[in-house]
């Protein structure tokens, strides 16, 4: 049997619209298209006049493998889609589950999962920041920004043991309690982060090459992200004002006072101020989540779902069954489908989940928002400079993890 990958031909793709254009292969290559991304441009000198995505170099078949693994084991193949975003895929997963099995989690819980994906949230927007940057030439930006990301890994290996893929939002809550000190730790990070985010805001947001690169490139209106389906940062900052944590609040986001940051402009450098203003947001979400952080269970009651504590291990037979045949076996849900979703740092995050009643899904489906604000770069690219189209893609902010799956 042939090994051989089918890879299609520019031909396959679009044709040629005149005698004077030529077509090139952008990709696939790192660390300009962030990834295993092609893009096949046709140009007539150094104007784009079409351009095509071709994905699927990562392809892992995530999504089927989770047919055949128990609810719990589908945890740790969400951390490695948009694997920037690994608490935020966790919870959604997590919350999908629960809406089958119709469970809810103690407000402790929700509390502590909302502190997990806001600091998320600036871990991943501080790595776009950071190659955004580092693509269009300002090297200095990096190294203070990837420092504040250190600082929330460094925090993530406190709860988990690792600083990523931490698999620590699970169906029923989370795997553990706040850690000791902890909180202590997070006060300190927000205290030195508003100071290290506004000196780079000084390096960027009026410097002329800056502004050269990224004002005017990359328009798209609030009309167009939503026919394409966009959302996250790159439809907000086309104007559209559409978040999740607001419309449709989870984890207790409606106990939360923060801003929905919008552009105006819809170009790559109101994708900018947006993603900057979120940070800012996240900051004062973790401010309040940490000061009105409740007592008692960070899990659910039911236990079916739930593990034993492990105090409970050392001095109990029944718990050392209940949690052996909880990850031999796994729970079953009730027949049905569920869909959540939350607002990962790329946009709308969401798990589509069938159950046959067994203890594994029957389907199990990904909305990612990486690989539908992706179609916007066609758009984006047409009539623009073929340097421009690195500002345009680092705007859009992709991982392919979770676009190929």
């Amino acid at each position: 049997m042939s090994t051989h990958t089918f890879v299609p031909s520019t031909e396959t793709i679009f044709e040629r619209t005149g005698e004077n254009t030529m077509i090139v292969n952008m990709g696939p290559q790192h660390p300009s298209t962030h990834g295993v991304l092609r893009v096949i441009l046709e140009l007539e000198g150094e104007t784009i006049i079409q351009a095509k995505c071709v994905i699927g170099y990562l392809h892992t078949g995530m999504e089927k493998e989770a047919e055949y693994q128990t609810y719990q084991k589908c945890v740790v193949m969400t951390d490695r889609m948009d694997y920037l975003n690994a608490n935020g895929n966790n919870l959604a997963h997590a919350l999908a589950v629960e809406k089958l099995l119709g469970i809810e989690v103690p407000r402790r819980g929700n509390y502590l999962r909302v502190m997990l994906a806001e600091l998320s949230r600036i871990a991943s927007h501080c790595v776009w920041l950071g190659t955004h940057a580092l693509d269009l030439g300002a090297m200095t930006p990096f190294f203070y920004i990837m420092q504040q990301r250190e600082l929330i890994l460094d925090m993530f290996e406190m709860f988990a043991g690792v600083r990523m893929m931490p698999s620590w939002i699970v169906p029923g809550g989370l795997r553990g309690d706040m850690p000791p000190s902890f909180d202590a730790r997070l006060c300190k990070f927000l205290d030195g982060f508003d100071e290290e985010l506004t000196t780079v805001e000084n390096l960027l947001v009026e410097n002329p090459i800056w502004k050269e690169r990224t004002q005017g490139v990359g328009v798209l209106t609030g009309q167009e992200s939503l026919e394409l389906g966009c959302s996250g940062p790159i439809a907000r900052g086309s104007g559209v004002a559409f978040d999740l944590r607001k419309s449709s609040p989870y984890s207790s986001y409606e106990e939360f006072d923060f801003m929905i940051p919008v552009g105006s402009t819809g170009d790559v450098y109101d994708r900018f101020l947006v993603r900057i203003a979120e940070m800012k947001e996240s900051a004062k979400i973790l401010r309040q989540a940490i000061d009105g952080l409740p007592d008692g269970p960070w899990n659910a009651t039911d236990r079916k779902v739930v593990p034993p504590a492990r105090a409970e291990l050392d001095n109990s037979m029944e718990a050392v069954i209940h949690h052996f045949k909880l990850w031999t076996e796994g729970f079953r849900t009730p027949v049905g489908e569920a869909y959540a979703a939350v607002e990962g740092s790329k946009g709308e995050l969401g798990f589509y989940i069938v159950s046959d009643g067994t203890n594994k899904p029957y389907r199990w489906h990904e909305r990612p928002s990486s690989f539908m604000n992706l179609k916007a770069l066609e758009v984006l690219a047409q009539g623009k400079l073929i340097a421009d189209l690195i500002a345009i893609i680092g705007s859009i902010d992709i991982v392919l993890g979770e676009i190929d799956r």
